[in-house]
């Protein structure tokens, strides 16, 4: 007797071109099966696609690594029948009579026909749709299943113009598909079009009566205290009887773990006609202030198991679901001070710092794994809304999942862009897809698919486009609100034509999140649609702070640079790839860069607009050669977008409610707006967005040099301070003010004095300041940001002999190992200069965040107290007591020099221990978490670090750091 449940058949697949197949899908599944992977037969990447199967056999070349995607045929010149694949695997399954089993498939692309034991199904075309096929009276309950799959891709795969084009010739947007597959001003085309079975397959095991698709909602009375979930489910009696069911719902919460308390348990009884499918409602349950779930940054993430199972009279368990469940309520509004759409979590508002998400991996070769670090990245740089582009994904449960646990709000767009609906060069359709009932459709699946996550904040009709008038509308009806959660009038009638009206939101197909019919309207950009989202190149960092840079309230999409480091352009380019740009004055004065035709290729924007922005990496000097580049690179990636985000948070709720990043990742080896590469591998603008989003901060408004505090919480700020200290390149410290007993109001952006030293007599053409915000109760430092500045009118060239000075530091560390993963908790001190007891600066008590993601200013805890300071606790003695009570794995290591000033721009990696390595080879273990990378720290001063990763069996990690003036890749761990 089989387990009630799901299994996963995502390993043990082979695949074949059918052309290279003589057999039927009848033989393959009866009398003539693959005998393994034996030619024309591979192991095939499921969930996965074609091309990326044959990437992984070797038969095409890497379509990411340097122009190899150029030598893969494209579907255009090779036909469709090139990229349609047999898929095939075996399983078993060993039933009793009552049981039943479906074969489900989450998402293929595009159509397919499914074989198993010489019976053929279809699985109808669409991308994002699911399929389930009842396969019961088909299985061999007592032997192997043969499973033979044949995918087709879409029906308009189009072709790529010579100039690529935004979406080729548009051709895709006739189907319900990702359109990004035709290429992008961001990405290469790819060739297979993403035809596959690209998301999860399994077999689910039920009794006679199936769950289908619950639907949890929340809904809120006196101000979140009075909170009662609803839940609607369909029921499916598969039997030729009538089924006698007890209905069980269980609502529990995670104590620690593997407790578990149970906060509700309500059984109901119900009868189901033989063969009927039924909506059945629970009655509502009742909570007395549940623990809330918020956003990164506003709070903790609180989640709730939610479990329903079915009895069947006289044959036990049928059918169980579960699902994290968060109580959240999330509202929006156009504000009338910005015209800009403000969005409330649980009553409080939020002022949105996010970014532009196209998907993982541009093969869908997509993971837990590989999800877990690409959300996490996103909650560790501070942000608190990724938007899934119209051009991408409706983006996967396991994504929605980390979304969830690291509290990111997500806008989720359906499958329409301007570019292949509508505009483009040839002019595309303006209709949409084809079919507009199958693109309802997979809207409507998709949205049952999704709904119960806390993370899902609003649907998006698409990309600086509408859908066609008759989906728009349709969209509008099928998501429209239920009274609890809808806008109300003056009177406290709801706008939306609401009828009929359902009394409980669980029987809406959403109901609680509203839907917005394109990216840049209702209070997006104008609000209008017309095109008022970007710029998308490099900016002087000050104008993100000026009052002309951008005119509306929440900017969709604002983009920039993003080189990554140089040995990423080694993994990822052969040797004529490395050479970096050409340097060309123009008769104005200004540079263009000319890259070579691999970066040029995987879409490098340059450091430079001429005419405009004078080249930002030449400001540090002319590089020599890769390396020198890509670091010059990281220092205007973290200027470039720490200016962008806090010129935006300058004028928090005054001119902005919020701006998304164009982009925060590409899902290939692009060369542009990334904040870490395809391998995971951060980019110093990872870390100016980390610095500049905190919940708490302070800050430097570019434009007016006015120091500024930031706080985005729900609590005042009191009995605070601010220390200002200005560092020359001697080493010594010419400019220092404290300003104390401060306050700032929740939710404000407050400019506290101006820092006048640029107008003192005589100041240094570039100099260092260090901006430290702290509770002067115990000197814990709630904020630290640190800047490299020049006068008016100059540059950066005097840091170039700069990096010749030699800064002693010194690291001490302690490892943490569980498993395979390593925490390695370090404490980086600049020891050229002893502290200065009446200074602040090497009080260094940073303030601890508790959780991930959250911050919670009541909770917050110095790493040591002043009390430690008083009594002259070394800092050695207070790593100790915090990493264990033993100090025997504690390593010090000394990085000796004799000059004294500021350790610059101080990078950890961790690469894999090797006695021997192949010149070029890539030894980083990616990705790693830092909770702070791209430092600086000046005479005297201690940073704690930590660094967290997962090794590779029988793999020895080593922690190497770099910097500006210590660049030897000095081992440390």
């Amino acid at each position: 007797m089989a387990e009630i449940g799901k299994t996963k058949l995502d390993s043990g697949w082979v695949a074949a071109r059918s052309t290279d197949i003589q057999l039927t899908g009848t033989q393959l599944t009866t009398t003539h099966p693959p005998a393994g992977p034996t030619s024309p037969w591979m192991e095939a990447v499921v969930p996965g696609t074609v091309l990326a199967t044959l990437v992984k056999n070797k038969l095409v070349p890497d379509p990411f690594y340097g122009l190899e995607n150029e030598s893969i045929l494209d579907i255009a010149d090779a036909g469709r029948e090139y990229y349609t694949f047999w898929f095939f695997r075996t399983f078993h399954c060993k039933l009793s009579g009552n049981q039943h089993v479906d074969l489900n498939f989450r998402a293929i692309n595009y159509y397919a026909e499914v074989y198993l034991n010489g019976h053929k199904m279809v699985l109808p075309e669409g991308m994002f749709r699911r399929h389930s096929l009842d396969v019961t009276d088909v299985l061999h309950p007592d032997k192997q299943n043969l499973l033979a799959v044949l995918v087709h891709p879409p029906n308009h795969p189009g072709t790529i113009p010579p100039e690529g084009g935004q979406g080729g010739d548009h051709e895709i947007g006739k189907d319900i598909a990702a359109q990004y597959v035709e290429g992008w001003d961001w990405m290469a085309p790819i060739r297979d079009r993403n035809t596959g079975i690209w998301d999860e397959v399994s077999i689910s095991v039920t009794g006679p009566v199936k769950i289908i698709d619950p639907h949890l909602v929340a809904s809120f009375f006196d101000n979140y205290k009075r909170v009662y979930l609803h839940s609607t489910i369909e029921l499916e009696n598969r039997s030729s009887w009538v089924a006698d069911c007890a209905l069980n719902i269980q609502v529990s919460t995670e104590l620690e773990e593997g407790i578990c308390l149970v906060e509700h348990l309500q059984t109901q009884h119900l009868s189901i006609s033989p063969s009927a499918r039924v909506q059945y409602s629970f009655p509502e349950l009742f909570f007395y202030k549940p623990n809330l779930w918020w956003p990164n940054g506003m709070g903790k993430q609180s989640l709730y198991n939610v479990s329903i199972t079915v009895d069947v009279k006289g044959h036990g368990e049928s059918d169980s679901w579960s699902h994290p469940f968060g109580f959240r309520k999330i509202e929006s509004h156009i504000d009338n001070a910005t015209g800009g759409r403000l969005f409330k979590v649980n009553g409080q508002p939020i002022f949105i710092r996010g970014g532009n998400w196209i998907l993982s991996d541009g093969l869908l070769r997509l993971s837990k794994k590989r999800y877990k670090a690409d959300i996490k990245f996103h909650a560790d740089m501070n942000f608190n809304m990724i938007r899934c582009w119209g051009g991408g994904l409706a983006e996967r449960p396991e994504f929605y999942d980390y979304c969830d646990i690291y509290g990111l709000l997500v806008w989720q767009e359906f499958w329409i862009t301007g570019d292949c609906d509508g505009r483009g060069i040839p002019v595309s359709n303006p209709d949409g897809p084809l079919d507009h009932q199958l693109f309802l459709l997979c809207a409507r699946d998709t949205v049952k698919l999704l709904r119960n996550h806390p993370s899902l904040a609003l649907w998006v009709g698409g990309n600086e486009q509408t859908p066609p008038h008759d989906i728009n509308m349709a969209l509008k009806y099928d998501l429209r609100l239920h009274p609890d959660f809808a806008k109300l009038d003056e009177n406290g009638q709801s706008i939306e034509d609401l009828s009929p009206i359902l009394r409980d939101p669980s029987q809406y197909l959403d109901g609680t999140r509203i839907y917005i019919q394109g990216s840049m309207w209702d209070g997006f950009a104008n609000g209008k649609g017309d095109f008022t989202d970007g710029p998308y190149e490099i900016q002087n960092p000050e104008s993100f702070f000026k009052d002309d840079f951008y005119k509306y309230g929440f900017n969709p999409e604002v983009g920039s640079v993003g080189m990554p480091v140089a040995a990423t352009i080694r993994a990822t380019m052969p040797p004529e790839g490395w050479q970096i740009p050409l340097f060309k004055k123009l008769p104005d004065g200004y540079i263009e860069e000319v890259p070579n035709p691999m970066w040029e290729y995987h879409k490098y924007i340059p450091y430079s607009k001429p005419s405009s922005v004078h080249d930002q990496v030449l400001m540090y000097g002319t590089p020599k050669d890769l390396d020198d580049f890509c670091l010059k690179a990281q220092l205007v990636n973290y200027i470039q977008y720490r200016a962008l985000l806090e010129g935006w948070t300058s004028r928090m709720w005054s001119k902005y409610t919020g701006v998304l990043i164009w982009k925060t990742q590409n899902p290939w080896t692009g060369l542009r707006g990334q904040f870490y590469d395809h391998l995971h591998d951060q980019t110093a603008g990872f870390y100016g967005c980390r610095s500049a989003a905190e919940p708490i901060h302070v800050q430097l408004n570019l434009a007016t040099y006015f120091i500024e505090v930031v706080n985005t919480t729900s609590e005042t700020l009191s009995n605070i301070g601010i220390e200002a200290s200005v560092w020359d390149l001697e080493g010594t410290c010419p400019y220092y003010k404290v300003y104390d007993k401060l306050s700032v109001p929740p939710k404000k952006t407050v400019p506290i004095i101006e820092m006048k030293y640029p107008k003192s007599k005589n100041p240094k053409a570039v100099y260092f300041l260090l901006l430290k915000l702290y509770n002067m109760s115990n000197y814990g430092i709630l904020s630290r940001n640190f800047y490299w500045l020049h006068l008016s009118g100059g540059d950066y060239k005097l840091l170039e002999p700069y990096r010749s000075k030699k800064i002693p530091l010194k690291i001490t560390s302690k490892v943490f190992i569980t498993g395979s993963t390593y925490e390695i908790q370090m404490h980086v001190q600049n020891t050229s200069k002893k502290p200065d007891s009446l200074s602040l600066i090497y009080k260094n008590n940073f303030i601890v965040r508790n959780g991930d993601g959250d911050y919670d200013t009541t909770a917050a805890e110095p790493v040591h107290s002043r009390m430690e300071e008083k009594h002259g606790v070394g800092v050695l003695q207070r790593i100790c007591s915090r990493f264990s009570k033993e100090a025997a794995g504690l390593k010090v290591v000394q990085m000796n020099g004799a000059d004294v000033g500021v350790a610059f721009f101080l990078h950890f990696s961790v690469h894999v221990s090797k006695k021997e390595h192949k010149a070029g080879e890539d030894t980083r273990i990616l990705p790693v978490h830092y909770s702070d990378n791209y430092f600086s720290l000046v005479p005297g001063e201690t940073m704690p670090i930590t660094i967290t990763f997962e090794v590779p069996p029988g793999v020895t990690p080593r922690v190497t750091l770099n910097g500006w003036n210590n660049h030897s890749d000095y081992t440390v761990y």
